[in-house]
């Protein structure tokens, strides 16, 4: 059994030297007609002949305009670790079909990557539409060969950075990125290359334990509601004491909790019977564990208010979407509800609790009305769960029921006690998750009732505290939530982000563009399908400003592009589409990272391609990396291609015969 045979055997992943191998990645990971072919070739005698293979995408993803080329590094570690064992040879002779000579099995078991040369733009770099990311010169049979596995290692890993890139844009970079989504991803190793490329995207952290272990991200996390609704009441509590921090002294948390509860009751508007002892007992004993890093999950019961079931007079419903903080989003935007909408509730014994998937909207006879005036005209209050259906009018107010406002302020109240008292012993808590309702709202109503306490309590740290925000974001939610104003410091992110569910794959092909030096051409009635043939070289011009202004394709044959000199960019099929371009900067694209056998450049850290990342998105024009109606970046081709295209096109289109 060879080392890579071990590796699988271990375990997915095993160090080997300077990288850190992913055993599934061998050659078999490919496709059987890259096989069948390889025999085809060897059998016409072929094996010799050189080629020269693109690799390239055709669109851009998400209706953008931009992608981040990322996988480099898995492709150079394949290459590097390209050879069938004795196993993969035998299970080829009982797969491929009868009649295979014997000596195309031992062919196969010598050929390695050592005659191939790759060349790729640089990892983290931002890309465009036809212009190869990766170049693949070498023997036409392993160079085929190659294909299918390098797609699979760019084509997810280059759409993960590129998502990850789009979150963090409307995100804004004040606020945390954590990717919460490896029980969402496809499969074990889907999710351990989103929790990769999210943070090569430009995402802080993960929750994926072993991707933290193994790409040294920081992993992140708090506590599920299991966690909340494992305790039912403080009787439940078996360890209450825990040592003051600069003492020593062991003293009793819940106690500290329940005193500053008492006072928090009044200043929130909360009554403390109003609340879960279930949920306080839970807090108590997560801060005990982790007292130096309480984090709470605050919304996991909706918590009955005796307000809530006194009757009023019914008033008229309006459409109303303006809370005087922040409107209610939208997480589900194509159907327009609310965001932690559900459709009722139920109660499962918990002491003045009831557990909660998300949060419900009480029907307007059950409201009691809650009045914040904002002018003179108008007053509004926004919460978690209420849509614009449950809005109410009074007098001319727009209402929202206290109710929910209640059933968070549930958390809040326990939260905030529990946060007192770990200060009474020197400890500072970290902060609160958010993961059903309004976001907006209930983070402003946080942060409002943060700065309360820490007013009133003298505890300047309480205004910091951190407010994470999760439940099935996406892009749309984010700019949603920024134009409400909200106060979320960090967004936990899974399926949207990690199943890339807006576009679930790049589209990368490979494609022969030149045999034993000569060119080759697909052509097709589509035009975006139609290659462009030979051996190229790729540049990136600059404008005086710093930014890219055109991306330009040549024959190898061409001289580079000079700063200060005119330079005629071609659209590659359209005659008309044409324009000179003086830059002030060129840069070759292209580098050799992989000949004779070896890497021929230093590979970044995971770090520093995180960099570049963000470095090669501010080349580019704001316009271009918008999210709505982004204009399209320019991708040209020289004269000399230009011509050189076109001819080989008529050479090779066939002429039809009318009769």
């Amino acid at each position: 059994m060879n080392d890579r045979e071990l590796s699988c055997a271990g375990g997915q992943f095993m160090d080997r030297g300077r990288m850190n191998q992913n055993g599934v990645v061998q050659p078999l990971l490919t496709d059987l007609y890259q096989i069948t072919m390889a025999y085809a070739y060897w059998k016409s005698d072929k094996t010799d002949d050189t080629a020269v293979f693109d690799l390239f995408f055709r669109n851009n993803p998400f209706h953008g305009e931009f992608t981040i080329f990322a996988g480099l590094e898995e492709c150079l570690k394949f290459l590097d670790s390209f050879h069938y064992s004795q196993s993969d040879i035998e299970y080829l002779k009982q797969t491929l079909p009868e009649g295979i000579e014997h000596e195309f099995f031992e062919y196969l078991g010598n050929l390695t990557a050592r005659d191939v040369t790759l060349y790729a733009i640089d990892e983290g770099t931002v890309a465009f539409p036809r212009v190869p990311i990766i170049k693949i010169e070498g023997p036409l049979i392993i160079v085929q060969l190659l294909e299918t596995t390098l797609l699979t290692l760019v084509n997810y890993a280059s759409l993960m950075a590129t998502n990850a890139a789009r979150y963090r844009m409307v995100a804004g970079k004040h606020v945390k990125l954590l990717e919460f989504g490896l029980r969402r991803a496809q499969g074990p190793d889907g999710g351990l290359s989103a929790s990769k490329y999210s943070y090569t995207g430009g995402f802080d952290g993960t929750s994926n334990v072993l991707a933290g272990k193994l790409f040294n991200i920081p992993v992140k996390g708090t506590h599920a509601h299991a966690y909340i609704t494992s305790f039912s009441s403080i009787g439940e509590l078996k360890t209450r004491l825990i040592k003051h921090k600069q003492t020593g002294i062991m003293e009793d948390l819940l106690e500290h909790a329940v005193r500053h509860r008492a006072m928090l009751s009044h200043l929130l508007d909360v009554s403390t019977e109003e609340s879960s002892e279930g949920e306080l007992a839970a807090m108590v004993s997560y801060a005990i564990a982790f007292p130096d890093g309480f984090m709470a999950l605050v919304d996991t019961y909706d918590v009955k208010s005796r307000e809530t079931e006194q009757g009023h007079t019914e008033p008229k419903l309006i459409n109303d979407n303006s809370p005087p903080k922040a409107k209610p989003s939208t997480n589900s935007h194509q159907n327009g509800q609310s965001n932690g909408q559900t459709n009722g509730h139920k109660t499962n014994g918990h002491q003045n609790g009831v557990a909660q998937n998300g949060s419900m909207s009480p029907k307007p006879k059950d409201t009691k009305i809650h009045e914040t005036k904002t002018s003179t005209t108008t007053a509004t209050t926004a919460t978690a769960t209420a849509t614009p259906k449950t809005t109410t009018v009074f007098n001319g107010t727009a209402y929202l029921p206290k109710y929910v406002e209640k059933s968070f302020r549930s958390g809040l109240l326990n939260f905030s006690a529990v946060a007192l008292a770990l200060n009474d012993l020197g400890y500072h808590a970290l902060g609160i998750r958010i993961d059903s309702g309004d976001l907006a709202y209930l983070s402003c109503l946080a942060r409002e009732t943060f700065e309360k306490v820490a007013e009133r309590f003298k505890v300047p740290w309480f205004n910091k505290l951190t407010i994470v925000a999760s439940n099935d974001i996406n892009e749309d939610t984010i700019l949603s939530l920024n134009e409400q104003g909200h106060k979320i410091d960090c967004f936990g992110i899974g399926t949207h982000l990690v199943t890339c569910q807006r576009q679930p794959a790049l589209g990368c092909v490979y494609k022969l563009v030149e045999i034993n030096g000569q060119p080759r051409i697909k052509l097709s009635q589509d035009v975006e399908k139609v290659t462009m043939p030979g051996n190229k070289n790729a540049y990136r011009l600059y404008s005086a400003d710093g930014h890219a202004l055109i991306d330009l394709l040549q024959k190898v044959s061409e001289p580079p592009p000079a700063v200060g000199q005119k330079v005629l960019c071609r659209h590659p099929f359209q005659e008309s589409k044409r324009a000179y371009v003086i830059p002030s900067h060129v840069e070759s694209l292209y580098k050799v990272y992989w000949k004779s056998g070896k890497i021929c450049q230093q590979l970044p850290t995971l770090e520093q391609v995180r960099e570049k990342v963000q470095i090669s998105l501010k080349t580019l024009r704001n316009d271009h990396k918008r999210t709505l109606n982004p204009t399209p970046y320019k991708v040209a081709v020289s004269d000399n291609l230009y011509n050189f295209i076109h001819d080989l096109w008529l050479q090779n289109a066939p002429i039809g015969e009318l009769s």
